[in-house]
């Protein structure tokens, strides 16, 4: 459902939401060990995240990356957004293109109607997890919860 570089990302941002202490920022090659993505790959993700505001990054030595936003403000759907498009909500399941473009001929596909609550409770699900919320549940989880 999400592509590898969306998991990749969420995955980042809990991970910095989770270990950042005030305005630190921890730079890319730890984040990239203490998750096992490849650094180049991290890299680009990390740089979209932060050209889009949802991350603050900071070049030098002691530079790094860090929270731009409230985790308690801070949706799935955001990252999901930046990272991948809109397209998990809005593309029809089976025809080309989304849903809206089909509609204006009253051509559905055959499970449009079935699968619109779907992308809808989709929506409503990653719009309302937020980064805050999750990395509490984490906490109090008591659990070891692999990121």
């Amino acid at each position: 459902m999400l592509s590898n570089t969306c998991k990749y990302g969420i995955r980042a941002v809990l991970y910095l939401a989770q270990n950042i202490k005030g305005e630190n920022k921890i730079g890319i090659k730890k984040i990239s060990k203490d998750l096992n993505i490849p650094t180049p790959f991290l890299g680009k993700i990390l740089q979209t995240l932060a050209k889009n505001k949802i991350l603050s990054s900071t070049k030098g030595p002691h530079g790094g990356f860090g929270l731009n936003k409230d985790p308690y403000k801070l949706s799935l759907y955001d990252i999901v957004v930046t990272l991948d498009g809109e397209d998990l909500f809005n593309d029809c399941l089976i025809s080309i293109g989304d849903c809206a473009s089909h509609h204006s001929d009253a051509y559905y596909c055959p499970v449009h109607d079935k699968f619109s609550p779907i992308k809808e409770k989709l929506i409503e699900f990653f719009q309302g997890e937020n980064i805050g919320q999750l990395i509490d549940d984490i906490k109090t989880s008591g659990k070891k919860i692999r990121i």
